[in-house]
């Protein structure tokens, strides 16, 4: 990972902090991005209580692999994930 992505990644989470999911169980919050921290597989990302897992990874079935950061699209926010395999770092600003 390039300096410039961590940088970005570290002032995000100065904002609110971070929650780290690395278990099947739905975390629910506002969530600004997410950071995956190793790879995973996604059994949902939702936006306002929809899943919206295939509108961010063209395979929604694959394993992402680490370093890969998704964030929502201008003006929205993520209102949880659950995943089936992996860990990803939730980031709250």
């Amino acid at each position: 990972m390039g300096n410039s992505q961590l940088n970005a990644i570290e002032e995000m989470a100065l904002q609110n902090g971070t929650h780290v999911v690395n278990n099947t169980t739905e975390y629910t919050a506002e969530i600004d991005a997410l950071y995956v921290a190793e790879d995973t597989v996604f059994s949902s990302i939702k936006i306002e209580g929809s899943d919206v897992k295939s509108t961010y990874l063209a395979d929604a079935t694959a394993t992402i692999k680490g370093g890969v950061i998704i964030s929502p699209v201008r003006g929205s926010k993520f209102s949880g994930v659950q995943l089936t395999s992996g860990s990803v770092v939730a980031i709250l600003m």
